[in-house]
């Protein structure tokens, strides 16, 4: 056999070797995968859905009650915690009280609190006031939406309306007062009417990631729609905490 043919030989051979050790190579670094980063934990709790996230459906989809909940929201509550590990103040305090008196705030965290503690309020009335088979207002809510919004087509109009204006992201809310008024007001962002002392009866989020898979840019067939997802019950229960003096966010 010639050199040159021996030397062939030699290569393949070793390519050989070489091909065969790979697989276990590489199987031993796949057996090891970095670890998911650590979710915040702290005083503050994204509140479960008590309803599937398909339970609007067609009014709003599935993957945006999925996204909205369990991405937007749970981010409010992961930075709240995380300002909480150095301010442990928050976790204790009555979030009223909190965004009530922001101003008392240090500059450093008074923003990051501003956002995500409304964020964090505003969701959680948010998912409380909707929920499948809601029915329609009743007893002193109708009553109240009669004498103050001027009844149920006019004040839904009106909601509409309100919401549709208010520039870019935030909310549209019904405040309450204690003795049972009612007002429309829309906030931008996460700002919430307790911010000036008020208490939100109820509120639609007209923020894109509420509607955008579904609507795109057509938020006024977004809040149409939304009024099927209303869960009149609870807030004939937030008008009464409302009278008692007892509803926080």
């Amino acid at each position: 056999m010639s050199s040159m043919s021996r030397r062939h030989l030699m290569f393949a051979a070793t390519g050989i070797a070489a091909v065969a050790a790979a697989p276990r190579l590489v199987f031993a670094q796949a057996a090891a995968p970095a670890p998911a980063p650590a979710a915040a934990t702290g005083p503050f709790t994204l509140p479960p859905l008590t309803y599937p996230t398909n339970a609007f459906e067609p009014h709003i989809d599935a993957k945006t009650m999925e996204i909205h909940h369990d991405k937007h929201h749970a981010a409010y509550v992961a930075n709240l915690n995380n300002v909480a590990k150095t301010n442990p103040q928050l976790g204790t305090a009555k979030i009223e009280d909190v965004l009530g008196n922001l101003n008392a705030l240090d500059d450093s965290i008074k923003f990051t609190v501003r956002n995500n503690l409304g964020g964090h309020a505003n969701h959680t009335m948010f998912w409380e006031i909707m929920g499948p088979n809601g029915g329609k207002p009743e007893g002193e809510v109708l009553a109240a939406i009669d004498r103050d919004l001027g009844g149920m087509e006019k004040f839904q109009n009106e909601f509409n309306a309100a919401g549709g204006r208010q520039f870019g992201s935030g909310w549209v809310f019904v405040t309450v007062s204690k003795d049972g008024k009612l007002a429309i007001e829309t906030r931008p962002n996460q700002d919430n009417p307790m911010m000036d002392g008020k208490r939100a009866l109820m509120g639609n989020d007209v923020w894109e990631h509420a509607y955008y898979l579904n609507y795109q840019n057509r938020r006024a067939d977004y809040l149409k729609a939304w009024w099927n997802t209303v869960n009149w019950a609870k807030i004939a229960e937030r008008y009464a905490a409302a009278k008692a003096g007892t509803l926080g966010a």
